[in-house]
């Protein structure tokens, strides 16, 4: 494991290109997911949290914030204040 490290130093340059390529990939797949629950709001006309949990296979805090991201774009509003009878549905 040392030999390895000394023989493949990652340079700061290095490290910039990989953290930036996990960046740019996570923003895809986070742009594909938003997209995905405009496509589910469609067909159902209204969705919840857990609706996108199950649908995107992510996690309550993620559904939350593409939920929020959505509807500070606009693209979505909000039904209701908090709990179980919060939807969602398109502008």
């Amino acid at each position: 494991v040392i030999v390895l490290l000394l023989i493949w130093r990652p340079t700061r340059e290095r490290i910039v290109k990989i953290v930036y390529k996990n960046a740019n990939k996570q923003s895809v797949v986070k742009e594909k997911n938003k997209e995905k629950i405009l496509e589910l709001i469609k067909s159902k006309k209204k969705i919840t949290n857990n609706d996108v949990e199950k649908n995107l296979e992510v996690s309550d805090a993620t559904a939350t914030r593409y939920l929020n991201e959505l509807e500070k774009d606009e693209k979505i509003k909000q039904v209701g204040k908090t709990g179980k009878y919060v939807y969602y549905k398109k502008v």
